[in-house]
């Protein structure tokens, strides 16, 4: 067992602390990493506060996760000492299901491993990112471009493939008008991805001040949801609606946007129910869904799209030691897009 520097939530309330964690010994199809950088999501925070149901304590976080791999199992053949990779939402499924045969393994239907938070293959709780290193099955260790900036790529490993995957499954392309409900951590990379894929893309979000942001990304209109006029200038305007924002909004008035046979997808998960008018489906035989993140090959495939059309993560480099004040931001929206813990100092730890 390795025994490595870690910050953790030993409460949803109190502050999160710095520890030391074990890593299991490497396998025979393991990868050791040493995390470089580790991003900072709204669903840690969701998690360590309890927002979606009570954990076990003490957790680390963090599943956006780019460092270099240091040791190799002995039957490893997709990874070698010295790669650039990263590792995301998932560390581990059944492989046997349909999904995940189809490589879909978001929806494994035993019930995937979490990189966090999660039971594992020996019976303990994952434990995340924010930490000085990780031990994972190669197949869910991901190749990230050399093109790809490495300090600012963590964020790709959810935020990018959880709107990534959406985009996709619902095809689009040039010719396609889609809206993005909120300008955050993953807003702002649904911009630029849909602006990539060719899509005419507006932003919806409360206010106007990051109007310019939004346009430099990629956005063709950018319009605030605090002013009603909005909903009516733009009826019946997208064929996708992808909101990733984590706290209530207006489901009934957004899903009056879409043209016939939209869809309004949800990718951002407030901790309460929203209702939904039923009758709010009917015209224009709109639908509504919900979206996780991608599996293993559609996340590859999300790196090296970022790479060929040169799309990162607006990113804010921090000392772990800043963690905490850092949650408090967030959850501010304080912060253009996405925090980024500089691992460095994570192995200073003592």
């Amino acid at each position: 067992m390795l025994t490595v520097n870690a910050y953790a939530a030993t409460s949803p309330t109190e502050p999160l602390v710095p520890t030391t964690i074990t890593r299991r010994d490497v396998g025979p199809r393991d990868v050791l990493i040493e995390i470089a950088y580790a991003g900072v999501c709204h669903s840690d925070i969701h998690t360590v506060r309890g927002d979606w149901g009570p954990i076990t304590y003490p957790q680390v976080v963090g599943h956006e996760v780019a460092g270099t791999v240091v040791e190799v199992g002995p039957d490893v053949t997709k990874h070698a000492v010295g790669d650039r990779v990263g590792v995301g939402t998932i560390v581990n499924s059944c492989s046997e299901c349909d999904n995940c045969r189809a490589g879909e393994e978001q929806y494994c239907l035993r019930g995937n491993t979490q990189a966090y938070c999660s039971v594992d293959r020996d019976g303990t709780i994952t434990q995340g990112g924010y930490s000085s290193h990780v031990v994972v099955d190669e197949d869910y260790v991901l190749r990230i471009p050399a093109s790809l900036d490495f300090s600012k790529v963590a964020p790709l490993l959810c935020a990018g493939i959880t709107t990534y995957s959406p985009l996709r499954h619902w095809q689009t392309g040039p010719g396609t008008s889609v809206a993005v409900v909120g300008m955050g951590g993953l807003g702002h990379l649904a911009v630029k991805l849909a602006h990539a894929m060719g899509a005419e893309v507006t932003v919806l979000s409360q206010t106007l001040s990051k109007r310019d942001d939004g346009l430099r990304y990629g956005a063709d209109a950018y319009h605030a949801t605090s002013d009603p006029d909005s909903f009516d200038h733009l009826a019946n305007s997208f064929d996708l609606i992808i909101n990733t924002v984590s706290a209530p909004v207006d489901l009934n008035a957004h899903l009056r946007l879409l043209r016939r046979n939209g869809t309004l997808v949800s990718v951002g998960a407030p901790s309460e129910p929203l209702p939904i008018a039923v009758f709010s489906l009917f015209g224009n035989r709109r639908s509504f869904a919900g979206s996780s993140t991608g599996g293993l090959a559609e996340t590859q495939e999300m790196l090296d799209f970022c790479a060929e059309h040169s799309i990162e993560p607006e990113t804010e480099l921090i000392d772990v030691s800043t963690i905490n004040d850092a949650y408090e931001r967030v959850l501010r929206s304080d912060v253009r897009y996405r925090f980024v813990i500089d691992a460095a100092s994570l192995h200073a730890v003592s």
